[in-house]
């Protein structure tokens, strides 16, 4: 019997043992497919010869040999992580697959708890299996008189961080059809006005001089009104990882839509994206982000990528009543003393500055990080930011006034 095709590749002849190489790597990578990862047949076929290449010593052995062809991106690390881990552990598999490359192989096998990507990976693992569990079923959509769905509803509430690869490409939609607020800020400019009271004297005068001055008519005028620049400053360290690509999806959102945002990345370093978010594509958007991010899913430095920004970007881009969403969970690895005055500084460069933080879905918050203590009296809001409702509320507070309820002096108190 020839050898089998699959996904457009001939899967070689396996070596006598307990399960096939070639078949089971084909369906890891069907499965990564689904989960979001890019893999085509060519990258299937690497990843087959590269296993028979090196050949299997033990389970670290066999993840690198599959890691290092799967995953090409940064961001997709941790799914292929966690993809793994199901994969080959409730299947049994590496052991199977270590029986056919050698013929005494050590048990590696560890307890690891589950992370919350463990639904999106699981999802996609199982999701072609007769065997496989329920999937969880949405409710029946119906129209209420606000205009909203009451089947989305659940997924409007649910953690990102908990979301499965079905839920996260449904969030995304979500994130689409989100409506912008057209908020605008008086500047020192005039434009003529048939309404105003206030009296433009240029245009008075030269509008008489058309008539020799026998017929004088008032001219008026208004403060010219335009849309204030929004700057995003969003963490993507890696006590960040489990949000950080939704919310660059809701980044490329905030570009399309609207004018003169920019979005600058930082864990220990300061990355200016703007030009890489105007990409129609958000994929494209996104991958552009990531090729160009160097410290993705490392450390933090806060205070040091503020200082940065203030000393570089902060004259070019606060001006007009700048709105600055600053994304992060505030966890500084470094002393607070530089974080304290960059974020005084940062706060009295901009108009508006709000604070989004993902630990805030937790009920009973409290303050208890240095860095957290040091931030919070240097900000006008400070919101959560861990699902759709969170970012509609947030979208909607654009273009009102500071809100009461994300007042953080409610948080100050407990200092």
């Amino acid at each position: 019997m020839g050898p089998a095709m699959q996904d457009g590749i001939a899967a070689p002849p396996s070596p006598p043992g307990d399960g096939r190489l070639a078949d089971n790597i084909v369906f890891f990578a069907r499965a990564l497919r689904k989960a979001g990862l890019k893999i085509g047949p060519a990258t299937i076929a690497d990843a087959i010869e590269a296993v028979e290449t090196i050949g299997i010593g033990s389970r670290d052995e066999f993840h690198a040999a599959l890691s290092s062809v799967f995953v090409k991106r940064h961001e997709d690390l941790a799914l292929f992580d966690e993809a793994f881990r199901l994969f080959w552990r409730s299947r049994d598999l590496v052991q199977k697959m270590i029986a056919m490359m050698s013929p005494v192989a050590p048990d590696n096998r560890e307890t690891e708890k589950p992370k919350p990507a463990e639904l999106r990976a699981s999802d996609a693992l199982l999701g072609d299996r007769e065997d496989r569990r329920p999937q969880r079923e949405m409710p029946d959509i119906e129209i209420d008189a606000r205009f909203t769905t009451s089947g989305n509803e659940l997924l409007r509430r649910m953690d990102f961080a908990q979301m499965s690869a079905a839920e996260i490409a449904a969030a995304k939609k979500e994130l689409a059809k989100l409506e912008l607020p057209l908020d605008s800020v008086r500047t020192r400019r005039f434009v003529p006005s048939h309404s105003s009271s206030k009296v433009d004297p240029r245009a008075t005068m030269r509008s008489a001089l058309r008539t020799g001055g026998t017929l004088i008519l008032p001219r008026y005028r208004e403060p010219k009104e335009m849309q204030p620049p929004l700057v995003v400053l969003a963490d993507i360290s890696g006590s960040m990882s489990q949000y950080t690509r939704i919310f660059l999806h809701f980044l490329h959102v905030l570009t399309e839509k609207r004018r003169r945002v920019h979005t600058f990345l930082f864990g220990t370093r300061l990355t200016n994206v703007t030009r890489q978010m105007r990409h129609k594509d958000p994929d494209e958007a996104l991958d552009e982000c990531a090729a160009a991010v160097r410290d993705w899913s490392g450390g933090t430095r806060i205070g040091e990528t503020l200082k940065e920004f203030n000393r570089l970007w902060a004259r070019r881009v606060l001006g007009q009543g700048a709105i600055v969403l600053l994304i992060t969970d505030g966890l500084e690895r470094e002393g607070v003393e530089l974080l304290q005055s960059e974020m005084d500084r940062l706060h009295r460069s901009c108009r508006r500055l709000i604070w989004l933080n993902p630990l805030l879905r937790f009920e009973g918050f409290e303050p208890r990080a240095r860095g957290v203590r040091a931030m919070l009296p240097h900000v006008d809001e400070f919101r959560p930011v861990h699902n759709l409702l969170s970012l509609a509320d947030l979208v909607s507070a654009l273009s009102v006034g500071r809100a009461g309820a994300y007042d953080p002096r409610r948080f100050l108190a407990k200092l």
